[in-house]
């Protein structure tokens, strides 16, 4: 039992470095990228949707990049997943590992690189003077949310993937549905006091996002946003979990 722990542990850590490798492998920028590119894309979103909703307030760019970057990671988190076990269809076939290993490790990798680029929202935050409170201390608690949900739905589609290729599709198409349900680059208050609050609050990415921000900006958490994406990524968690197991058997018939 131990061995076979140890095992996973050392073969979870050789699949995140090489996810790592391999996302920057044809980057001249390599892990610096994963700075940049959030940076350019907040600068951008700033200038046009500020410009739009006619946005005055001066930390409207750290707004932003909060959303941007926990988004970001769930999306490319939960991609990554996605395409894990038909990715490694080869080594799947030839060598026995554990294949719970796959997705997580797409997960976990992502999430490395989504902790690195962090740097960059508290450098821009400095920037803007949105200095840490007290309420940062919270901050563990929004990110192991994003963690929880982003393993949790990662793993149902890791399943979904093998034996319905077309998802990969259809997810991308599901992103931005999300995306624009995440209140990235506009304020969510009008849309909170109307009939269609649903669309926010159902959304447990946007009770995260929610959280966080407030965590950054010196406010106290909301306590429903919490209790309902933490129970609702669990619960991914364990139908991932479940969906896996039962059917990873058939795995290798449809790699």
């Amino acid at each position: 039992m131990k061995e076979s722990l140890g095992q996973d542990i050392f073969i979870m850590k050789e699949l995140v470095r090489k996810g790592i490798r391999l996302k920057y492998r044809r980057s001249y920028l390599g892990i610096l990228w994963s700075l940049l590119e959030p940076l350019l894309t907040m600068v951008v979103l700033t200038i046009v949707f500020g410009t739009l909703f006619n946005v005055k307030e001066k930390t409207f760019p750290v707004y932003i990049l909060t959303g941007r970057l926990l988004y970001g990671f769930f999306s490319q988190g939960s991609k990554e997943a996605l395409r894990s076990i038909r990715a490694n269809g080869s080594m799947i076939k030839k060598v026995y590992v554990n294949k719970l290993l796959y997705p997580i490790s797409g997960v976990l990798f992502n999430y490395i690189i989504f902790l690195i680029s962090l740097v960059v929202l508290a450098a821009v935050a400095l920037c803007f003077k949105v200095y840490p409170t007290v309420y940062l201390v919270q901050i563990f608690v929004p990110l192991l949310n994003l963690l929880i949900l982003t393993t949790g739905v990662g793993l149902m589609l890791s399943t979904i993937g093998v034996f319905f290729r077309d998802m990969e599709y259809l997810w991308n198409v599901f992103l931005m549905l999300i995306m624009y349900t995440c209140a990235i680059f506009y304020k969510p208050e009008r849309l909170l006091t109307s009939d269609y609050a649903l669309i926010l609050k159902a959304n447990p990415l946007y009770c995260i996002i929610s959280n966080f921000r407030s965590c950054i900006f010196g406010e106290a958490m909301n306590m429903n946003y919490v209790l309902y994406s933490f129970g609702f990524g669990v619960a991914t968690v364990v139908i991932g979990l479940l969906m896996f197991k039962k059917l990873e058997d058939r795995f290798i018939l449809n790699i």
